[in-house]
């Protein structure tokens, strides 16, 4: 891959998440708002599923070779060739209830390793994304002021800001002792959740982000965006990639202890 064709693939990923931002934006708390429950009990809106069809229609019309994978409409995403992996709306629960904070995330995968990542997240007026080499980047809006981020230099959990998305999630999960663990010795413990937690570990805001359990589609955007900022992503047992199940975002310095802390095993 050129840099010339990995630009290409980034302004396509944009483009998307401007498909998407047009669809989502104008639903979220909008009073006829469509809320079912899937199997799983997680939530879904008709904004999820419209953004993520006409998602699939513009890769399907731009890309048609490319495999695509949707937290709605299924797929794979193999080792060999390239796939794209959606998911609509980060955050539907919060979507659902009228909190702002939820995103489209974008990613491009070359043999099975994501090389470009979005995450647009248009309520909070703000937008996240990476290509490989090229650096991560946000932004205040949507096509406004583009600024260059970078993880943080904190180096011991004593100074570390960790979030997570769900305490509950590690109860379920069966590692929240683990959770504890590593909070009493971090300095503050916040919930930002969700995708927001990893862009904000990729912009120097947050230390460390602990995803107790994942999809592919919630962690495959935001892993380019955080290691394109300098940082790392793996899973709580320290695999590398978005498809363990669940995910630890850092700045890299603090990866090995809070691993050590978190002491979750296969």
């Amino acid at each position: 891959m050129t840099p010339t064709e990995r630009r290409a693939d980034l302004a396509l990923a944009l483009q998307l998440a401007d498909i998407a931002d047009a669809i989502t934006l104008p639903r979220f708390r909008a009073a006829d708002l469509r809320v079912t429950a899937k199997p799983d009990r997680t939530p879904v809106t008709d904004a999820d599923t419209a953004a993520e069809d006409a998602l699939r229609a513009a890769i399907t019309g731009q890309r048609p070779a490319d495999a695509i994978l949707g937290e709605e409409g299924g797929g794979t995403v193999s080792e060999q060739g390239r796939g794209w992996v959606l998911d609509p709306i980060d955050g539907t629960k919060n979507f659902s209830r009228g909190m702002p904070a939820w995103a489209s995330l974008i990613a491009l995968c070359e043999d099975g390793v994501p090389t470009v990542g979005v995450a647009s997240a248009p309520a909070l007026g703000r937008r996240w994304w990476a290509a490989a080499g090229q650096g991560a980047w946000t932004s205040d809006r949507p096509g406004g002021e583009a600024r260059r981020i970078a993880v943080t230099g904190v180096a011991t959990l004593a100074d570390c800001y960790v979030s997570t998305t769900n305490l509950n999630t590690f109860r379920e999960e069966g590692i929240l002792d683990g959770w504890l663990a590593l909070t009493d010795r971090c300095w503050e413990t916040r919930a930002f959740g969700d995708f927001w937690q990893h862009c904000l570990v990729a912009e120097g805001v947050v230390d460390l982000a602990v995803e107790p359990a994942a999809n592919p589609w919630d962690l495959a955007a935001v892993q380019v965006i955080v290691e394109e900022a300098g940082g790392r992503l793996t899973d709580l047992r320290g695999v590398p990639g978005f498809t363990g199940g669940n995910g630890l975002a850092s700045n890299g310095l603090l990866h090995a202890e809070a691993l050590a802390a978190l002491g979750v095993t296969a």
